[in-house]
């Protein structure tokens, strides 16, 4: 009688769907156990192989040529690992720039370390809100340095659950629980990012290893149409969102108005955490012109953000239109400074930033 072990065997080696069909003797019951192959077409395997891989390489130049040719550059993709490996470069002492994306274009690291006399960590990002990163500063046990916090009203009040809010907690969160295996991936992609144009539009802008922002010329041209189109995406993203038709209006304003007032407790917090360990924060208020400047100056006025701000935290700030020398600069795209006047901007606000350090 055939064992259990046998059985089981035989039943492991019946063909599948795909396999070929038993012959009559190999199906007679009590026969020889049945061994089963996967026949493997004869198809010209790395012939095929070469030719896939000239195709993939000739869509990928294509593409790049492509992108070239309507003016896009290389640069690195600003992702919540990029910032991460940035973030462990902040040290006891250092000097951390945060907030938007102004302070990613407009401070130049280069003056600001000539002016300090200690290299800025950039911590900023295009649309964030910088109020995660304070705060996870202000729990940094470790920091007792100086932050330069970039101001802009609608990204740093932006409620919970809004993308500028999510864009800086996935980048805090990132920050602490990073791989090995997300590290080294990040690593492996810069060098190929910095040699390949297809970034995703609107492009008109470069990034380094340090996270330095720098306008491309295209875009800094004066009447050029990247400029154009650029000023016209500001629009729509700083005009505030009507109420949802299933809310009530009054409703949905006291609910807002509770949000900023939340937020204005947690910086205040977040500023005398860091001010109890001896650390220092100032908030700049970077230029900004056009049409941009006109709906800022409308839906988040000086009176009811900025001024508010700095007495709640009793921390010093510096506000553009405050100074002729720093308010002359004029934003090409409404928002950003171009690369060579945010060097010059930079020299000139080095004065206004060690006198409201004490340096």
């Amino acid at each position: 009688m055939p064992s259990s072990t046998s059985n089981f065997k035989r039943i492991l080696r019946l063909p599948r769907l795909f396999f070929r069909t038993p012959t009559e003797a190999e199906s007679v019951h009590g026969g020889p156990p049945l061994e089963f192959e996967r026949p493997i077409p004869q198809i010209p395997w790395r012939g095929m192989t070469v030719v896939v891989v000239l195709v993939v390489i000739g869509a990928a130049l294509a593409w790049e040529f492509y992108c070239r040719s309507i003016g896009y550059g290389p640069t690195l993709n600003d992702n919540e690992d990029l910032w991460t490996i940035t973030r462990q470069r902040v040290r006891p002492e250092s000097v951390v720039i945060i907030g938007d994306s102004r302070g990613w274009f407009d401070l130049d690291l280069d003056e600001l370390q000539k002016g300090l006399g200690i290299r800025p960590v950039q911590l900023a990002m295009g649309g964030g809100c910088g109020y995660p990163v304070l705060a996870d500063l202000a729990d940094d046990k470790t920091f007792h340095g100086t932050i330069i916090c970039s101001f802009v009203p609608r990204l740093f009040f932006a409620p919970p659950g809004t993308p500028p809010m999510e864009r800086g907690e996935k980048a805090v969160r990132r920050s602490h629980t990073q791989t090995p295996a997300q590290q080294a991936s990040q690593y492996i992609a810069m060098p190929l990012e910095e040699r390949v144009a297809p970034r995703l539009p609107p492009y008109f802008g470069t990034l380094d290893r340090e996270r330095r922002a720098r306008m491309i010329e295209q875009c800094a041209r004066p009447g050029s149409e990247l400029q154009k189109r650029i000023q016209q995406i500001w629009l729509p993203l700083f005009t505030p969102p009507p109420p949802p038709s299933y809310v009530p209006k009054d409703v949905f304003m006291a609910k807002m108005k509770d949000a900023i007032e939340t937020r204005f407790r947690d910086t205040v917090r977040a500023v005398e955490k860091l001010r109890a360990r001896g650390g220092k924060i100032v908030f700049v208020r970077l230029p900004v012109s056009g049409g941009l400047k006109a709906l800022e100056d409308q839906t988040t006025p000086r009176k009811q953000t900025w001024d508010p701000l700095l007495q709640g935290t009793r921390a010093p700030g510096i506000y553009f239109e405050d100074f002729p020398e720093l308010a002359s600069f004029n934003c090409p795209e409404w928002s950003h400074l171009s690369a060579g006047d945010s060097v010059e901007f930079s020299k000139r606000l080095v004065p206004h930033l060690r006198a409201a350090l004490g340096m």
